[in-house]
């Protein structure tokens, strides 16, 4: 879900909240205010940087390392010794 769908969302719930309430609806000025900063926090945190700074993913690969860092995958993935299985195949 994007800045844009997730502020949406949030803004539905609110009017359904005041509107429950019986409270007035809000203006264009009054959404605009109460979307801003779901838009900010995802567009801020959206940026590959930040998850990489938190630890969440393991880096970024610069594009001239790419073929490298491929390679030692492949090549890792083909030498890992492949245990064996004591389960059928799961099919979902």
């Amino acid at each position: 879900m994007g800045g844009e769908q997730a502020s949406n969302v949030l803004l539905t719930v609110k009017k359904d909240q005041l509107a429950e309430k019986g409270l007035p609806a809000m203006s264009a000025e009054d959404e605009a205010k109460f979307r801003a900063p779901t838009l900010d926090k995802y567009a801020k945190e959206s940026s590959a940087y930040f998850s990489t700074a938190r630890i969440w993913d393991e880096g970024i690969i610069d594009p001239a390392d790419t073929r490298k860092i491929l390679g030692m995958g492949l090549a890792t993935a083909y030498n890992a010794p492949i245990p064996e299985t004591k389960f059928g195949v799961f099919r979902m």
